[in-house]
C-alpha cells in the first residue's frame, strides 16, 4: 500500500509531461503539413541528389 504513495504521483507527473509534449507539438506546427509528409515518402532520394549541383561536382572528382 505504501507503494501507491509513490506510484500515483509518478504516474500523474508522467501524464502531465506527455500532455505538455503533445500540446507543445501542436503549438509549434508539427502536424501542419500532413499531405507533404505523405507525398515525401513516395519520392526517391536519389532524384534529389542528381539535381543538386554540389553532389554532381563531388561525383565527378
Amino acid at each position: 500500500m505504501n507503494v501507491l504513495v509513490v506510484l500515483i504521483p509518478v504516474s500523474i507527473c508522467l501524464g502531465a509531461i506527455g500532455l505538455f509534449a503533445c500540446l507543445w507539438t501542436l503549438r509549434h506546427g508539427q502536424y501542419d503539413d500532413l499531405d507533404g509528409d505523405a507525398a515525401r515518402i513516395l519520392l526517391d532520394d536519389l532524384d534529389a541528389d542528381r539535381t543538386d549541383p554540389a553532389t554532381l561536382q563531388s561525383d565527378k572528382t
